[in-house]
């Protein structure tokens, strides 16, 4: 069956790999590369025969990733920690980059351009894998998980000017007017794609889906991101990049959320080839051989890249357990790393030992990521311990301590959080808003606001929760509710605690917990009994909601 037979076996193997990747907590992505392995050439058992071909459909994988990333980049996500993430961002691939540079050079004895390669590498954190611990660990909101993301926009945007610039450093060996040349005939592409597409592209598209529904739709999606591609590689310049710039142009329509959706099954099945055929290069005898080499490297990167990184986060402004937090969650090399590894394999600028080393740390440092995001805490702590504690900062500015008392604290300026505040407000009530959104923060408002990450005892002691008498936590997630409401508890045992969660059971901490959807049922099941004139039952039913907000004996 040729290649019929050769997918169906990698789709197997990734389906094996997930499957048990996902039951011992590690990213799937850990499972693909495995599951490559095992049917890679290199390892005995079922083998891929048209390695070839494979590799030619992993390319499509490659521009997906890179479409569906240009679709979710905007520049708003950036705006709540804009300084550190386009300012720090930079300077941390800068100096991650130039230590892996340095360390291929004066450790391992390369090229310059091949150590420019592992370099860059290196520079680059996983987004896959962060954004899956923050979310776990529901820390999404935390100033800190800001911080990581917004550098890890930066660092995947990065992706495509080393996808240029690269290549030419070792077929031109680093002729600098080569490398200018390649960036200006980048930038002239990406001037009139953007230019012409942000006009016409969204146009057909949102015409394609009004006269040929939601399959055309797809169809059109996928050929605008590989069409693009094809014009981007026609001028001479990656595939990919075409496709990042397709979906870069998308990003700020109203079509960017239908379009994700869509291609995001189709992404993560091309994502799963890409991620196999990396394993199917990779030689397991290789890092038995060169285990103390590789543990020696992967050291190196996991202590000099959360050093250099913390360190930049703190000349940033930022303190107590935030360079800590941010260092050691982004000491990881990424999967885009992944990317650059197969360009550097395709262009022969990298060497089958340096893939292999690079390859092994990678993997190496990934699986680590878990252990290393929970140290982050204890070591600040002992950190903090060891010097003088920081004053009370909520991220850029100091906050002011409010001597309220017998006050209400919410957290969170949302939706919920302000129809509260609302309702505080009319009652008369003394309020502290606690909010780490700072374009929130600065809407106008007569109660006093704090900006900070309520997780933070400091900032809720900035809101003076120990002499508050109740907490409202107007949060989306359930993890970060519960975090919140453990801290505040510590604080002041005699404190009311409000939460919401989507399900039954879902946080642990408050007194009092609203489940939205069983709210609206509750309200909907009284205005029908009460279109009926049932009084009695409208009165049961309102008895019954009440009863089903908070615990045994609270008010």
């Amino acid at each position: 069956m040729g290649i019929a037979a050769d997918f169906t076996l990698i789709i197997l193997a990734g389906l094996m790999g997930g499957l048990v990747a996902r039951a011992l907590g590690l990213p799937l992505l850990i499972g693909y590369i495995a599951a490559g392995v095992l049917v890679g050439p290199h390892t005995p058992g079922p083998t891929v025969g048209q390695v070839r071909d494979l590799e030619l459909l992993a390319e499509i994988g490659v521009a997906l990733l890179l479409f569906s990333l240009g679709l979710e980049v905007s520049v708003r996500d950036l705006i709540p920690v804009k300084r550190m993430a386009l300012g720090g961002g930079p300077l941390q691939i800068a100096l991650t980059g130039g230590l892996g540079w340095a360390a291929g050079v004066w450790l391992l004895g390369l090229k310059w351009t091949e150590a420019a390669w592992l370099g860059a590498m290196i520079a680059l954190s996983s987004t896959m894998i962060v954004l899956k611990l923050v979310s776990a660990s529901g820390h999404l909101a935390t100033l800190a998980s800001r911080v990581m993301i917004g550098l890890l926009v930066v660092q995947d945007l990065a992706v495509v000017p080393m996808l240029i610039v690269l290549p030419q450093l070792e077929q031109l060996g680093g002729a600098g007017g080569a490398v200018l040349m390649a960036v200006g005939k980048a930038g002239l592409f990406l001037a009139v794609i953007v230019g012409a597409g942000t006009r016409l592209l969204p146009r057909a598209l949102a015409g394609i889906f009004k006269w040929g529904g939601r399959e055309l739709f797809l169809v059109a999606v996928v050929a605008a991101g590989v069409g693009v591609g094809a014009a981007a590689h026609a001028v001479g310049l990656s595939f990919a990049l075409g496709a990042f710039v397709a979906g870069l142009v998308l990003s700020e329509s109203d079509l960017s959320y239908q379009a994700l959706s869509d291609i995001v099954p189709l992404r993560d099945v091309f994502g799963l080839l890409f991620f196999v055929t990396v394993g199917m290069i990779f030689e397991p005898a290789y890092a038995m051989r060169h285990w103390v080499e590789v543990l020696e490297f992967t050291a190196l990167i996991v202590v000099g890249k959360a050093a250099l990184t913390g360190w930049i986060a703190r000349g940033f402004g930022y303190r107590n357990m935030a360079p800590w937090i941010v260092g050691l969650g982004l000491a990881q090399i990424g999967e885009f790393s992944f990317v650059l590894a197969r360009a550097g394999r395709t262009a022969a600028a990298l060497s089958e030992n340096t893939y292999n080393l690079a390859l092994s740390c990678t993997i190496v440092t990934m699986l680590l990521s878990p252990a290393l995001m929970k140290l982050a805490l204890p070591l600040g702590r002992a950190w903090k311990r060891w010097r003088n504690p920081a004053p009370v900062e909520a991220g850029a500015g100091r906050v002011e301590p409010t001597e309220l008392t017998g006050h209400v604290v919410i957290v969170g300026r949302g939706m919920s959080g302000e129809a509260v505040a609302k309702a505080a407000r009319e009652a008369r009530l003394d309020t502290v808003i606690v909010e780490l959104d700072r374009e929130r923060i600065q809407q106008q408002s007569d109660q006093v606001v704090i900006w900070g990450d309520a997780t933070r005892p400091e900032i809720l002691e900035a809101a003076n929760g120990g002499e508050a008498r109740v907490l409202v936590i107007a949060l989306p997630g359930a993890s970060m509710t519960t975090l919140v409401a453990e801290t505040a508890r510590r604080m002041n045992a005699g404190l009311k605690i409000i939460g919401r969660a989507s399900a039954e059971g879902e946080i642990k901490g408050p007194d009092v917990v609203i489940e939205p959807r069983l709210e609206a049922a509750a309200a909907m099941a009284e205005e029908m009994l009460a279109g009926f004139g049932v009084e009695e039952a409208v009165e049961r039913a309102r008895e019954r909601r009440m009863d089903t907000r908070g615990i045994a004996g609270v008010d």
